[in-house]
């Protein structure tokens, strides 16, 4: 389960103010006091919800503007924070205005665009955390120029129309794992739910490879691989999961930071040393991830570059159509910490 992230409600909520106002504020439309915008968007700052460039608050010009699409608005401590940052600030830099819209369950589920998306206004589309094959097909069949940063569990590519960009996930995830297989792991667990994007499956893939390739067995009833729903923040739920287990691994592989910092707690939970009795790694280099007892060992993301790589692909894609669409990785790099020995 990824970090908690700051949606326009919690932001509303804490202003003690209507989505709908906090909403006219993000995209520039209706009229608000300006005492209320400048409340709206200080409380939004201070909660990690980025609005990037500092005046993004201003409505767009007609035909000049980004629509960033996203299930969940990603907080400070996710990668998506820096990565729109950057992507933001070569937009504006390019004279494009970035709108920020949240899908609502009602659209996701229909299929359909927020109320106050409009067409003509928009001239490219950035979908970030959406992770829903019929949604990503349906912005697809829009027919304006869309980049996807990450996007369902094992997308076929080849049948996705838009541009894709991710960070490297597969051989960072191998390379982690061998590692704690020559710290002298010999049983390892898998946690995160696999199926839930596919930055999240490619790292399980990679995962299970290492494994395999070491000649070691994996055993499913060593890994937490929950639904995404489940609650992986709880440290009851997580103590449960770990006292189910036959006998637990030498070592955990997680999905991302925010799981293997809740795992250590739980395992702390159980009076179990890290890494002595059971080494553990994340994924993402979060900020999180130095201030952890003892520092975690994880996979470091270039999210800045990401943003400023795939403003410029879309760009390019908005300036030249026909071009055919391109799958970008970006390289990421372990950071070996004190959890692993």
């Amino acid at each position: 389960m990824a970090a908690k992230k700051i949606t326009m409600q919690d932001i509303a909520d804490a202003c003690g103010l209507s989505r709908n106002t906090v909403s006219k504020v993000f995209n520039g439309r209706g009229s608000v006091p300006e005492t209320t915008r400048q409340q709206v968007l200080e409380k939004a700052r201070g909660m990690g919800y980025r609005l990037l460039p500092e005046n993004a608050d201003q409505p767009a010009v007609q035909g000049r503007s980004i629509a960033l699409l996203t299930l969940c608005m990603p907080g400070r401590n996710h990668y998506g924070s820096n990565f729109i940052s950057s992507f933001a600030n070569r937009m504006s830099r390019a004279g494009y205005t970035l709108m920020i819209y949240e899908i609502q369950p009602d659209e996701h589920r229909d299929c359909r665009l927020p109320a106050n998306f409009v067409l003509e206004n928009t001239a490219g589309i950035l979908c970030i955390e959406m992770f829903d094959r019929r949604y990503t097909e349906f912005i697809g069949r829009l027919g304006l120029p869309v980049i996807f940063s990450d996007t369902y569990a094992r997308a076929d590519f080849s049948a996705m129309a838009g541009d894709f960009i991710s960070m490297e996930n597969t051989t960072s995830s191998i390379a982690m794992t061998n590692h704690l297989i020559q710290c002298g792991a010999r049983r390892l667990g898998f946690v995160g739910d696999h199926t839930h994007c596919n930055s999240f499956y490619e790292r399980f893939n990679g995962f299970r490879t290492a494994v395999a390739r070491a000649g070691l067995t994996l055993d499913p009833q060593l890994c937490i691989v929950a639904p995404n729903s489940a609650p992986y923040g709880e440290t009851a739920w997580l103590v449960e999961q770990l006292q189910a287990m036959p006998r637990l691994p030498d070592a955990f592989v997680c999905a991302n930071d925010y799981l293997a910092v809740h795992l250590m707690k739980a395992l702390k939970h159980l009076q179990l040393r890290i890494p002595e009795d059971i080494m553990v790694a994340g994924f993402d280099d979060s900020p999180e991830a130095t201030v952890t007892e003892p520092p975690l060992t994880t996979v470091r993301i270039a999210s800045g570059e990401m943003g400023f790589i795939a403003a410029g692909i879309l760009l390019d894609r908005i300036q030249r159509p026909a071009l055919p669409y391109r799958c970008c990785y970006i390289q990421t790099t372990p950071v070996w910490r004190a959890t692993t020995r």
